[in-house]
């Protein structure tokens, strides 16, 4: 299962646009992303390169449906499997991620996207980095990487998370592997946050046949058919990261990094870079969709959880909606604190019935306007620990954000205000009535 498997379907399907004209990665490439509505777009001539570049792939619910052969209604519960029952992968004896090996690396050689004047340089935004913990064994995440020479980035490493936890636990330089042109399962499965002893790759390969292959100079094992392995090293040193676009679309700020040396650069014959536009719905999609499952494990510890959607209003990482099955008068508040539990930037939460279309925002606003009452279905949780990215946070530095974090019980009230139970016959009244179609 490669990136290649997915240009294929995209191709096939009339989703994927290619470009044949020469395109410049800085400044000009992601313009044409963002006008193209990020759609799967083949860039075939890139301005001073050797290699294609292809974005967009993660624009749309529909492309990750199309790419693991399921409606796209059913991706939460295709990604709940595989984070429930991770199948270890094979490991080759060779890959064809090694068919070119750079031995002089020169960063400089790659398409790496400016993507707006105001960025502290170019970004590598779709770079998958596998590391191993001392304690946990490996560990595989996306992080955001500014190249500031021919062999260096600076990561910006989200605090408490798995790799600065590995940091923390390794004496000098922790070895590193980059991984470029990815296929979707592979993007989405390091994008999610499992328990520490279950492996992203094995979920992945779940997800899709996902082989591995052993790096030449790092103690690391990486996907056999991705397009690029920039092999190599996060030190202790720091430099300054960002302005960045970020989910939010606005810019973060700019922070102390830890910086990467890339000693060794592999890739396939004929390459293809891939790039993700910050701030754009792939971006949105690629963060929040795997948090979906993690809500909907939690949920449904505490009551019949139906759906769940990052709403993409809300960046698809702070706001969610959980449809639920209420059998129980208080369903809907426990689905409320379990959803905080489940995904912990999450910063508001509606929970709503069966009957409303969570896809619909205005379905989902009607739901609170005839179903919610403040005074007995809102609830407030203050200094909490919230999202780096909310804005609006209390952001302390080298420490977790704290945020106030809010759920709105929007399900069908089962108990009048005077407190008496209602029957399910009163309950139905709540319903809306329609017209024969």
């Amino acid at each position: 299962m490669s990136l290649r498997s997915f240009l294929e379907k995209a191709r096939d399907s009339g989703r994927l646009v290619t470009i044949q004209r020469e395109v410049d990665p800085y400044l000009e490439m992601a313009t044409v992303i963002h006008n193209l509505g990020e759609r799967p777009v083949l860039f075939e001539r890139v301005g001073g390169r050797d290699c294609r570049v292809v974005a967009g792939l993660c624009g749309a619910r529909e492309n990750f449906a199309l790419d693991l052969g399921v409606d796209a209604d059913r991706l939460l519960l295709a990604l709940s499997g595989a984070l429930a029952s991770p199948r270890p992968p094979d490991i080759l004896e060779a890959g064809i991620c090694q068919e070119v090996v750079e031995e002089q690396v020169n960063l400089d050689q790659l398409p790496i996207l400016t993507h707006l004047p105001l960025d502290g340089g170019p970004y590598v935004t779709a770079g998958v980095a596998v590391i191993k913990d001392p304690e946990c064994g490996r560990n595989v995440s996306i992080h955001r990487l500014l190249q500031i020479g021919p062999r260096q980035l600076v990561a910006r490493i989200v605090e408490s998370r798995g790799t600065e936890t590995a940091l923390g636990k390794t004496e000098g330089d922790l070895e590193v592997a980059v991984c470029i042109g990815n296929s979707l399962p592979v993007l989405l499965a390091a994008a999610m946050s499992p328990p520490p002893d279950v492996d992203e790759f094995s979920i992945a390969n779940a997800l899709r046949t996902t082989p591995l292959v052993k790096c030449l100079s790092v103690d690391l094992q990486v996907p056999a058919e991705t397009e690029f392995v920039l092999e190599g090293r996060i030190t202790s040193a720091r430099a300054p990261e960002g302005p960045f676009l970020d989910l939010t679309g606005t810019m973060d700020v700019v922070r102390e990094g830890h910086i990467i040396e890339i000693t060794r650069v592999t890739h396939r014959a004929d390459p293809i870079y891939q790039a993700l536009l910050p701030g754009g719905r792939e971006h949105k999609l690629l963060m929040g969709l795997p948090r979906e499952p993690t809500i909907y494990t939690e949920v449904s510890k505490r009551c019949h959880c139906l759906n769940v959607l990052l709403t993409h209003g809300g960046a698809s990482w702070l706001h969610a909606v959980v449809q639920v099955d209420k059998r129980e008068t208080d369903d809907g508040r426990r689905a409320v604190e379990a959803a905080f539990r489940g995904h912990s930037s999450l910063k508001h939460v509606v929970v709503v019935d069966e009957d409303i279309d969570i896809y619909d925002p205005h379905d989902v606003e009607w739901a609170i306007a005839t179903r919610f009452q403040a005074h007995t279905d809102l609830i407030v949780r203050e200094d909490q620990p919230g999202s780096s990215l909310d804005p609006s946070a209390i952001h302390f530095s080298g420490k977790k954000t704290r945020t106030t974090k809010m759920g709105l019980d929007a399900t069908i009230p089962w108990r009048t205000p005077t407190g008496a139970l209602r029957s399910p016959e009163e309950r139905e009244t709540f319903k809306r009535i329609s017209y024969g179609k």
